[in-house]
């Protein structure tokens, strides 16, 4: 019989470096109706904020079999959803409420074309009219399952 995934013997979840639970969880939460390149683009951004910010997420540097470095990255998945307008509406509002570390993207952001416009497209809104088309946000697990009530993992 061809072993295949569903009948390979599983690794055992205490040994097995991939089975670490991790007791947060970072999210990107996108708006349903962006196009292919833009779900790419927000998530970049997102989730460089939530790096930047937070620098315990960020494992170390890597290197490969002939010592050329590459740069560290995130020590933990990132999950990605998406939802219609609403769903971003509230899981904004639910992050505020909770405290919780987060990055935003507006629709004004794709008309922009440096750091400096971005920030000021986003600081030219009040925060309940702002057109949000990401959000990424870290937390402990339970309260990011619960700011993203309403959404579906990203296909």
């Amino acid at each position: 019989m061809q072993t295949t995934y569903k009948t390979r013997p599983r690794p055992d979840r205490q040994s097995h470096p991939m089975s670490t639970r991790f007791d947060t969880k970072i999210a990107v939460l996108l708006r349903e109706d962006l196009e292919p390149w833009q779900r790419l683009n927000v998530t970049a951004f997102l989730v460089s904020g939530l790096g930047t910010e937070l620098p315990e997420l960020i494992g170390e540097p890597y290197a490969d079999a002939d010592a050329v470095p590459y740069l560290p990255m995130f020590r933990q998945p990132v999950l990605v959803f998406q939802g219609p307008k609403e769903v971003l509406r509230s899981a904004h509002t639910r992050t505020l409420t909770r405290s919780l570390p987060r990055a935003v993207f507006t629709s004004d952001l794709f008309s922009t074309g440096h750091d400096e416009a971005n920030r000021a497209a986003v600081r030219a809104v009040p925060t309940t009219d702002l057109d949000l088309v990401g959000l990424a946000v870290h937390g402990p697990k339970n309260a990011v399952d619960k700011i993203l009530k309403g959404a579906r993992m990203h296909p």
